[in-house]
């Protein structure tokens, strides 16, 4: 991964930065040569190399939130909570971290003067269930906000919003606040913890011996190598050298794989 000199020897605040993602944005950074601070509930199970500073803090809490992001460059707002399993069930909680945590974050941004905010999204704030091939910001819009299913795909639809409105915005110091949006898909890689791992575990526990649905549905992955790059191009699109407006996008795999052929290849 190359990252140019505006990224070089500055400070970025990576939320959610003890998740396997968030972990692996934050190195790259720091291998880069940035400051780099991971800013969890939970500290990484990984080895955390030099240049990162672990801050294991709440994203709901503004105060810890406000004192990691003092004398930062950029935030890359990754931490959510409810994508899937038990979590689901917590509606309140979701709704707190997606929703006010987001907006701590961007408050933060605006009062430490820090111009760049990257947020980490998901496909689910425009899919509703109906097929999308080759979408774009201009053929999907989003998904009604009380249509959603689950509150995981209706907090995230609404935080990106909030992050995307904040594009322009002033800061406290002077100057603006831009924003950007990345909306992945499946996320896969060496070591991550949530898809595969959980799935190969219900595999074994005989969970997966009925099927639903399509059996021919496809989706989109991405390699978690992938989105750092994309989230560090985006940080790099945000500077005055630059200067692109607030944007949201879709990044996934060029190709997709069937959902029921990946859980048949691990029985």
């Amino acid at each position: 991964i190359t990252i140019k000199q505006t990224l070089k020897q500055s400070k970025a605040v990576v939320t959610g930065g003890g998740g396997y993602f968030g972990y692996k944005l934050g190195c790259a950074l720091a291998n880069a040569g940035a400051s780099v601070v991971l800013y969890d509930i939970h500290k990484p199970i990984w080895k955390i190399p030099n240049g990162v500073v672990c801050i294991q803090a709440d994203v709901r809490d503004y105060d810890a939130i406000s004192a990691a992001c003092e004398g930062a460059d950029c935030v890359f707002h990754v931490a959510s909570y409810g994508m899937s399993g038990r979590e689901q069930l917590h509606r309140e909680e979701i709704e707190t971290v997606n929703v006010h945590g987001t907006r701590f974050i961007i408050d933060a941004c605006k009062q430490r003067n820090i111009a760049r905010l990257i947020y980490t999204s998901t496909v689910n704030v425009v899919f509703g269930g109906l097929p999308i091939e080759d979408g774009d910001e201009e053929t999907v819009p989003y998904f009604p906000i009380e249509k959603h299913v689950d509150h995981y795909s209706r907090t995230k639809s609404i935080a990106e919003q909030m992050v995307l409105a904040a594009n322009g915005t002033p800061l406290a110091g002077g100057g603006m606040l831009y924003t950007c949006v990345l909306r992945p898909p499946g996320i896969y890689g060496p070591e991550e913890q949530r898809h595969l791992p959980r799935l190969a575990k219900n595999i074994e526990r005989g969970l997966l011996s009925f099927k639903f649905g399509d059996p021919s549905a496809k989706m989109n992955w991405v390699h978690a190598e992938n989105l750092v790059q994309a989230q560090i191009l985006a940080a790099e699109a945000l500077t005055p050298e630059k200067n692109y407006i607030a944007q949201r996008g879709n990044l996934c795999l060029g190709y997709t794989d069937g959902v029921l052929r990946i859980s048949m290849s691990l029985n």
